[in-house]
């Protein structure tokens, strides 16, 4: 075989491999590829997975700023309420997916264990995400302070409850969980205040 015949047949094999390339990356010329059927329903299921996340985030940060409020108007309650305090910021965490909320709430867990008024030590770290809410009124008597704070257990459990029918089955059982904590707290803080 002759110099030329190498070299034609060495660049007829390099064009057939780069026309082979081309075939299997390129679309073809008809524009952008359409998502299947299957695609369009993976993408609708997790859009409405992260929506149920985000409600259940905010309904479980709205009950850890009552916490939180009920704690700077009375800090005599500390004792008691510390304690579910820290439940309530674990089940944000868990809740938004292991933290990625920002470490929002990692910031305000100290505050509240010092007893220092925590939403404006919290109010930076959320301000990326929402706007600040209202201050949460809190009652002068700390008995209708806890009867207060035990309904809001209470709206947060059945929120959780609520949506135990459209999360997947493994948020399903962390909602569960958290629901039956609330269930808890709400107890614990109205038959404390009754002793």
């Amino acid at each position: 075989m002759t110099t030329t015949g190498r070299r034609a047949l060495l660049a007829a094999g390099a064009a057939a491999g780069a026309a082979a390339l081309v075939g299997c990356t390129s679309s073809g010329g008809e524009g952008p590829r359409r998502p299947g059927a299957a695609e369009r329903e993976a993408e609708r299921v997790a859009r409405a997975e992260a929506a149920l996340r985000a409600r259940s985030v905010a309904v479980a940060r709205g009950l850890l700023e009552r916490y939180d409020a009920v704690l700077a108007a009375h800090p005599a309650l500390a004792p008691r309420l510390t304690p579910l305090r820290s439940s309530v910021a674990a089940h944000v965490r868990a809740l938004g997916d292991g933290g990625t909320d920002g470490g929002g709430t990692g910031a305000v867990e100290p505050a509240a264990a010092s007893g220092s008024p925590a939403p404006s030590a919290s109010a930076p770290a959320r301000s990326t995400t929402a706007p600040s809410p209202a201050p949460v009124p809190v009652a002068a008597d700390p008995a209708t302070a806890l009867g207060e704070l035990a309904a809001a257990e209470r709206t947060a459990s059945d929120g959780h409850t609520d949506a135990l029918l459209a999360a997947p089955p493994e948020y399903a059982r962390l909602l569960a969980s958290v629901a039956a904590s609330g269930a808890v707290h709400a107890h614990l803080l109205t038959e404390g205040a009754r002793a």
